[in-house]
């Protein structure tokens, strides 16, 4: 949980640094095209005011909305999702993942068995299982 917390909060701090930066391009740009289009007309020529990526980004978005964007929000700061989450494994520790780190030692922790009507397949299942090892040999 450490780990991915820090993930997380590692993950904001660059989104608000790109946001930023991508803000800080955005104005650039539109000081870059007042620039270009008095020099096209101070000099009568039609030089393009910006690249297909910037018009169409500024197209999408403006520069004060990222900024609001930032505002509405402070470093760090989580959306709180409660939801209720039934108990599967009968109160028993979750077993080692090494997805998040854990070194996986000794025997597996096994889930309590499934309840006795879960646990009988159908007769159906039954047979064409039957006629799919036999079909098989």
């Amino acid at each position: 949980m450490k780990r991915a917390i820090r993930q997380r909060a590692k993950s904001d701090q660059k989104a608000r640094r790109y946001t930023q930066l991508l803000a800080d391009a955005l104005r650039l740009s539109q000081d870059a095209a007042a620039q270009m289009n008095a020099l096209n007309q101070l000099y009568n020529v039609d030089v393009s005011t910006q690249t297909i990526l910037v018009h169409d980004l500024l197209d999408a978005l403006q520069p004060d909305q990222l900024t609001g964007l930032l505002g509405q929000s402070t470093p760090g700061e989580e959306e709180q999702l409660f939801n209720p989450i039934p108990d599967g494994n009968g109160g028993q520790p979750l077993p080692a993942d090494p997805l998040f780190g854990d070194v996986v030692t000794g025997p597996p922790i096994v889930p309590p068995a499934p309840t006795a009507r879960a646990a009988t397949p159908e007769k159906d299942v039954v047979s064409a299982v039957a006629r799919e090892v036999e079909t098989q040999d």
